[in-house]
């Protein structure tokens, strides 16, 4: 029977390799001379390797013999790669007809190719487990006669096992079953060659029973695979959840910049038609200026002109009253001369005189040239002046949200320390425990500024926050935390500090007042010394992830707030 079933077996290995001589001579005889049980494992394997031959050649394009790319189809049902296929018809082309390569139906015009998705649909089912068995490399043992993927192994018969195997293997407890199918070299020790069944946790390596017992690792703390893998695992859990963790606050940031996004665009959607209409008004201001300017400039010279022509009006009037008078003069009538009435009046006033003189002397005196600079000055500066109406200066501290240890003034300008609990409205916004005060409006964009008058404090700390901070304990302090930035000041020392990192500044203010600058999309927030001329204090740079409050840190004594625009 063993003769037989070899017999059997090497039918199908040359039903395979296509040594169909041999394989007449086998079955000849309709199979009389193997046995029943031999047949059927010869029926078995062949039927396995002809659908996998058949499938293979199914497959295969009759024109470049490789797998399908991109099959198409015939009219007359037959299957090609969609180059191939149209080469073969491009050389037919001029030929007074096409024809199927295959089965030689002859078509009056060239065919038209039909996808195949079904057949495509199988070519890539095939290759995938095609490239998964290459990819995996560990076959079942008892499949000899062609590769069948193992999905387990049994680690006391020292094999791999296919589904079909697996269901009749031994089920005793001796015989281990692992869930991945490894080479069984890998599970043997490459110096005992016995099965791997230790873990030495001093070389972090897996040993067999020789070398924990008589080889280099004896004496060496060991534990069971599984009980090694235990801890593994309870390590990867622990890992894993660390990066869920991550992932959280991933996801936080992400959907906290989303909504950051969102309220920028928002913005950006009202700046933008605010800045349209802006420079709309500007182009019409600036021609408006230019025009009175022009106009002025045209204007001196007609004003002289003006001038010119009431003195000529002026000397022809007192021309002719001097020649009335003259004619007075030489009459010798002396009733006539006496009767002429008004003499009084033929001379001018001496107001008049007076006001001549005075605008005569303006017009000579004036350089005959217009102060364009002065002109186009103060017309820049209503302009700017009305610019303001576009963009209003934000409110840089809000009563809602200070600290019950601060005093607000009714402006909302001034903050001074307190020792009365304020009785703020609680809000969760509000420092709690510290003497801070944060603008109630948030800044995610564009460039602003604040003037702080600090005369009033020997103790006091400017910046800038995240919305996010602590509201309690000490890092919910300005500068004591990775989420504000600030310009510390405790007795005479200066300092700018960040995530609890102080910098002290080497020399003290020159002013009572200090500037905090934010430059929300160049990532800087600047202090500056407000002195004759300004002096810059320091800077830090970043790249912000969450709208900015300005904050201010009263210990004793009093801060204002008196300037400040976007």
């Amino acid at each position: 029977m063993g003769s037989t079933a070899n017999s059997s077996k090497s039918a199908a290995r040359n039903y395979l390799t296509g040594d169909f001589d041999e394989l007449a001579i086998l079955t000849e005889h309709r199979f009389n001379f193997i046995s029943v049980p031999d047949t059927c494992i010869f029926i078995s394997l062949l039927l396995s390797a002809m659908a996998s031959a058949d499938l293979r050649a199914e497959m295969e394009c009759s024109v470049c013999l490789n797998i399908y790319t991109d099959p198409v189809m015939l009219r007359c049902g037959d299957n090609f790669c969609r180059v191939c296929i149209d080469r073969v018809l491009d050389t037919q082309e001029g030929s007074g007809g096409y024809f199927c390569p295959v089965c030689r139906e002859k078509f009056t015009n060239r065919p038209a190719l039909h996808r195949n998705i079904t057949l495509r649909n199988i070519m890539e089912n095939f290759l995938s487990a095609q490239l998964d068995q290459e990819e995996s490399g560990v076959f079942c043992t008892h499949c000899v006669d062609f590769p069948v993927p193992a999905v387990r192994s049994c680690l006391h018969c020292e094999v791999s096992l296919c589904d079909k195997h697996l269901r009749v293997h031994k089920k005793s407890p001796e015989h281990i079953l692992t869930d991945l199918p490894l080479p069984m070299e890998r599970r043997k020790c490459s110096i005992h060659k016995k099965i791997l069944e230790y873990y030495c946790t001093e070389d972090d390596t897996c040993i067999c029973v020789s070398c924990h017992l008589a080889g280099e690792h004896r004496g060496h703390q060991v534990e069971t695979l599984d009980k090694a893998s235990e801890k593994k695992k309870e390590t990867l859990r622990n890992v894993l959840q660390k990066l869920l963790t991550k992932r959280k606050e991933t996801e936080e940031k992400v959907q906290s910049l989303q909504e950051h996004r969102r309220k920028v665009e928002e913005k950006a959607a009202g700046d933008t038609e605010r800045v349209t209409a802006l420079f709309r008004d500007l182009r019409r201001r600036l021609e408006d200026l230019e025009k009175r300017v022009l106009r002025d400039i045209s204007g001196r010279a007609e004003r002289i002109s003006i001038s010119i022509r009431d003195l000529e009006i002026k000397k022809e009037e007192l021309s002719r009253k001097m020649r009335h008078i003259e004619e007075l003069c030489n009459m010798t009538d002396p009733l006539t001369v006496l009767q002429e009435s008004d003499t009084g009046d033929l001379c001018d006033t001496e107001d008049g005189d007076n006001e001549d003189r005075e605008r005569h002397e303006e017009l000579l005196h004036d350089g005959g040239g217009l102060d364009v600079a002065g002109v186009l000055h103060t017309g820049l500066s209503d302009i700017i002046t009305e610019v303001n109406e576009y963009f209003p200066i934000q409110e840089a501290a809000d009563i809602l949200m200070a600290s019950n240890e601060l005093q607000i003034s009714y402006d909302r300008k001034t903050t001074s320390g307190s020792y009365l609990d304020q009785n703020h409205p609680e809000t969760p916004e509000r420092s709690q425990d510290d003497s801070q005060v944060l603008s109630s409006q948030s800044f995610y964009s564009g460039r602003h500024y604040w003037d702080v008058d600090v005369g009033g404090s020997d103790e006091w700390v400017v910046g800038m926050c995240y919305s996010s901070i602590e509201r309690r304990g000490r890092k919910s302090e300005i500068g004591e935390n990775n989420k504000s930035w600030g310009l510390d000041r405790s007795g005479n020392q200066y300092i700018v500090i960040h995530d609890s990192e102080e910098i002290h500044l080497p020399t003290n203010l020159s002013s009572n007042r200090v500037r905090i600058y934010l430059d929300y999309e160049a990532g800087r927030i600047s202090f500056y010394d407000l002195c004759d001329p300004i002096q810059h204090l320091h800077t830090f740079t970043t790249t912000f992830t969450e709208p900015l409050h300005a904050g201010f840190n009263v210990l004793k004594g009093c801060i204002k707030i008196f300037g400040g625009e976007m």
